[in-house]
């Protein structure tokens, strides 16, 4: 696989959920997401996952995918991230494709999009909802 840049990589594609916390936290914060400051809580999260994907060059995890899904009808992709350094490979899009094919027969699958990444996600086929707006309550852990 070749970027922009012409560097060439090679990426293996799992869904084992067998990895390190410490492989969690390193890609989380790659990427600057604040769940990476727990990895044991994410660790347990992913694992509970119904659907992991995983992409990996040699034995660094560079991207991942998590589905949460209720077994007929709606897939949730809960994270969808890459390091930052193996983003515009096609790794996030292959990881879409993986999920999209495990849970083609489902009536939904369903994500959150920051605004700057609903091009990427248009770009794999999702559209925006009208009048849905996303809501959370979230609480920091101590």
């Amino acid at each position: 696989m070749k970027n922009q840049n012409e560097k060439k990589i090679h990426i293996t594609y799992k869904t084992s959920k067998v990895f390190l916390p410490k492989q969690l936290e390193e890609l989380f914060l790659s990427v600057d997401w604040a769940s990476g400051h727990y990895p044991e809580k994410l660790s347990e999260a992913i694992k509970n996952s119904d659907t992991v994907f995983t992409a990996w060059d040699g034995e660094t995890m560079v991207g991942l995918a998590n589905v949460l899904d209720d077994k007929v009808m709606t897939a949730y992709v809960h994270f969808l991230l890459v390091r930052p350094n193996y983003q515009s490979y096609g790794i996030g899009k292959e990881l879409i494709r993986l999920i999209k094919e495990k849970y083609k027969d489902f009536l939904r699958i369903v994500l959150i999009s920051y605004d700057d990444k609903i091009k990427f996600y248009q770009n794999c086929g999702f559209e925006t909802g009208k009048d849905e707006t996303p809501m959370f309550i979230t609480s920091l852990w101590n």
